[in-house]
């Protein structure tokens, strides 16, 4: 069996997974292991991470009556996180039934989960946050717990004067041990920053935006539909593309005026 190919810039800065999309689309990383809510494995590991959060952390998770494929494995697993911590609390509600809640959340497909502490800061989760990705499922977490991330000043001061929405999709897929970098970069933006909506899209169960947006690789990040990159790339460079897609946002609105 071949196994995910990592690629590398010539500058050696950006690094990312190419076959591990394909090898995912091939349903092998869905080993028995990886098929249980949470492997006994990485409990105790878990455990002692969230046994400490300071404060109330909420996943708004989003299903439906008939569980579409990943969508009860996505609940099960937040399950046995909620039950580890008093003070980490899940909400699963109904895509159709809850369809007003679904249209307040920006939910547009499912499993669906929204990470948040008092207050909506925009950080999504489109499927199951499995694999290399449940590390930057519970680090998230804990920074919402703290309410702070560690992400850099000077990345974050480059986005002073940012007054333009902006939206990241993270495409990743379970087997790449790059893309929860990239994911927790695009999350720490969007805990910093209110103009910022991050997303983690898992592209294996949402194989139609990996066409849309031609994902070959990943992490690949798309922002505001306009600027995209693979790789996961430090704070810095993120803050660079960020103000390229809000600069790119500003053009198009002056040229409809």
């Amino acid at each position: 069996m071949n196994v995910p190919k990592i690629m590398r810039s010539t500058a050696g800065k950006a690094v990312f997974c190419g076959l591990a999309l394909f090898l995912a689309a091939a349903g092998l990383w869905r080993t028995p292991a990886a098929a249980e809510a949470l492997p006994e494995k990485d409990r105790l590991k878990i455990e002692a991470q969230l046994k400490d959060l300071t404060g109330e952390v909420n996943m708004i998770m989003f299903t439906q009556e008939m569980e579409c494929q990943y969508c009860t494995q996505t609940r099960e697993l937040l399950e046995a996180l909620a039950a580890m911590s008093d003070r980490l609390d899940l909400q699963v509600l109904d895509f159709i039934a809850d369809a007003e809640e679904a249209g307040i959340y920006g939910i547009d497909k499912i499993p669906a989960t929204v990470l948040m502490a008092e207050e909506d800061v925009g950080i999504r989760y489109f499927g199951v946050p499995a694999g290399y990705e449940l590390s930057a499922l519970v680090e998230t977490i804990q920074d919402l717990s703290r309410r702070e991330t560690d992400l850099e000043a000077e990345a974050l001061a480059a986005l002073e004067d940012l007054s333009d929405d902006i939206h990241i999709q993270v495409f990743f897929t379970p087997t790449c041990p790059y893309c929860p970098a990239a994911v927790r970069t695009a999350y720490r933006f969007a805990q910093e920053h209110e103009r910022i909506r991050a997303d983690g899209v898992e592209v294996v169960e949402f194989p139609y935006l990996a066409t849309r947006y031609h994902v070959r690789g990943v992490p690949m990040v798309v922002i505001n539909e306009q600027v995209s990159f693979v790789g996961a790339r430090s704070s810095d460079y993120f803050a660079e593309k960020i103000l390229e897609a809000a600069a790119m946002e500003e053009t198009m609105e002056g040229e409809e005026r």
